[in-house]
């Protein structure tokens, strides 16, 4: 795509506008295909997912990924991702993307709850569309980046299920960012009768999956430093954690480098899923 049609991508995303109608204008990768929509992982309105997949696939049972969007706990819809779900697909996995509910409707931990439904619905359905319930990768932007992590680090959520889960991948994801100086976290999270315990670097302990940490340089919203922060607590835990930094990207451009016409701002796909290859194909750790 020229450069005169990406930037108006670039700024529609940018301007907030609903990401249902940037999914609509970027064109979809032809190698990934919508397996199942609006599978309902718990009885709400906003508790279902959309399921994506290759077009072809070899023989076997496929590794999986649950990507959550982000949105600061108080927006997005999951038929604004159809883009990324069908991006991974493509790459070879079995891509769940749920919806959870928001903020002002919910507070901490509602939505990590509906995550964790989201995620054992998947491994106990997983096998049905071809996939593995016991290779599965979280993964998240901003504010889903933080739900993936929350799931994959702290073992209150997911219980033997977070055995499946083989690594997480986040991208510019708000990990450490007490205290609550802002209106969104605020709202989110004001109510915890313990703070401490929202905070994914919390969490952080030899039993973790390996982490791959994005990070946009010229991230103003959620500062990179959350992830380096993230990564120091894995690695004093020996924990594997690696941080890649792409420069001249924000923390909008960092989610939308996943659309085709975008990727040469960053390599995100490509990152994600060779991450993702890798740590599924690798034997399951005893955790």
């Amino acid at each position: 795509m020229s450069r005169r049609l990406a930037l108006p991508l670039v700024a529609l995303l940018a301007g907030c506008s609903p990401l249902k109608t940037f999914n609509t204008l970027v064109p979809k990768d032809s190698g990934g295909i919508v397996l199942a929509r609006d599978e309902a992982f718990a009885p709400g309105e906003r508790q279902k997912l959309d399921l994506y997949g290759p077009r072809s696939r070899a023989a076997g049972k496929l590794p999986v990924i649950v990507f959550f969007y982000g949105g600061s706990w108080n927006s997005g819809v999951k038929e604004g991702y159809a883009f990324a779900g069908r991006a991974l697909a493509a790459q070879g996995f079995v891509v769940a993307v749920p919806d959870y509910r928001l903020v002002p409707e919910v507070r901490f931990p509602a939505f990590i709850e509906d995550g964790a439904a989201a995620v054992k619905w998947v491994r106990a359905n997983a096998a049905r569309f071809g996939g593995d319930p016991d290779r599965i990768v979280l993964a998240g932007h901003s504010a889903g980046a933080y739900n993936a992590a929350m799931l994959a680090f702290d073992p209150r959520w997911l219980g033997e299920d977070r055995l499946a889960v083989r690594g997480f991948a986040g991208l510019a994801g708000p990990y450490d960012f007490l205290p609550l100086d802002g209106p969104i976290t605020r709202a989110a999270f004001g109510g915890a009768s313990d703070l401490k315990a929202t905070q994914p670097v919390s969490f952080a302990s030899p039993e973790d999956p390996p982490a791959l940490l994005l990070v946009a340089a010229e991230d103003r919203l959620v500062y990179p430093r959350n992830s380096r922060r993230l990564a120091e607590a894995f690695q004093s835990h020996g924990v594997p954690a690696e941080v890649k930094t792409y420069p001249g990207v924000g923390h909008i451009g960092i989610m939308s480098a996943f659309a085709k016409p975008l990727r040469g701002k960053a390599p995100v796909l490509r990152d994600v899923a060779e991450f993702a290859r890798r740590v599924t194909a690798a034997q399951r750790p005893e955790r």
